[in-house]
């Protein structure tokens, strides 16, 4: 499999723009996006700048540059079809977000483990010393770990990304700070204009996730000015929830979310 993906119906109106996680691959995504291509959307799941090409051109990424090529990819496909939704997990979920803020013709947003504060169960206790890494040089150097569960909950799937982590060196098993630096200063972004998101808003978060709380999830749901909006809190799946024990409920919700 390529690292971006696209599945299209003839002569199809309506699609699904997929956005991935931080340091994450559209690949944690195929699975969800297959389901709604079956379901009659045609999908498109680019890499986010940075992604997929190794740490040091992570590095050099900037949140502002993240939120122009969502932007770009929207009015890309705004211009071929009739019905643009877009969906997005984790960084994934905040870009879907500020889509949806700059562009009143989002048809619907799924935000996915929308993750606005590092507060997840999982994350170690030197986590209270990222504001002194955040705000200085040592972010340039300092790798924040993803240990433990590697966000899934499933023991089948977290021994297969296990196994794929060591075998494909494009993958990350950890977070350049710097990187993190740049997904919170998106969420700030995000936040700021929240009041500005009025497409209708499904908000999917899972209680157990790893990686950050359901406070992120309740302030999209109760911050955003959509007349249409739902939240969905799961509770037998961790941060990676398109690959996890309920990513079939994630989908048929999500589905019945965009058909209504």
């Amino acid at each position: 499999m390529s690292d971006s993906f696209e599945y299209n119906h003839p002569e199809s109106k309506k699609v699904v723009l997929l956005l991935h996680g931080m340091t994450g691959h559209p690949r944690e995504l195929h699975k969800f996006g297959l389901g709604l291509y079956e379901a009659g959307y045609d999908i498109v799941a680019p890499v986010i700048p940075g992604h997929c090409i190794g740490m040091n051109e992570l590095r050099k990424v900037d949140w502002e540059k993240w939120k122009k090529f969502a932007l770009d990819e929207f009015d890309k496909l705004d211009k071929k079809y009739d019905q643009v939704f877009v969906s997005g997990i984790c960084l994934g979920a905040i870009l879907s977000i500020i889509v949806a803020e700059e562009r009143k013709k989002v048809a619907g947003v799924a935000a996915l483990s929308t993750t606005l504060y590092l507060d997840g169960w999982a994350l170690p206790w030197t986590r209270i010393f990222l504001p002194i890494g955040l705000h200085t040089m040592i972010r340039y150097f300092y790798m924040f770990p993803e240990s433990g569960p590697f966000g899934v909950k499933n023991d089948k799937t977290r021994e297969k990304i296990k196994k794929k982590l060591k075998e494909d060196k494009t993958l990350l098993s950890f977070f350049p700070l710097s990187c993190v630096h740049e997904m919170l200063r998106t969420g700030k972004y995000m936040r700021k204009h929240i009041k500005k998101c009025t497409s209708p808003v499904i908000v999917i978060h899972s209680k157990r996730d790893d990686l950050t709380s359901t406070k992120s999830a309740h302030f999209v749901y109760n911050n955003c000015h959509s007349e249409k909006k739902e939240l969905v809190l799961l509770e037998n799946s961790y941060h990676l929830i398109t690959l996890d024990n309920e990513q079939d409920v994630i989908l048929s919700k999500t589905i019945n979310f965009f058909k209504n």
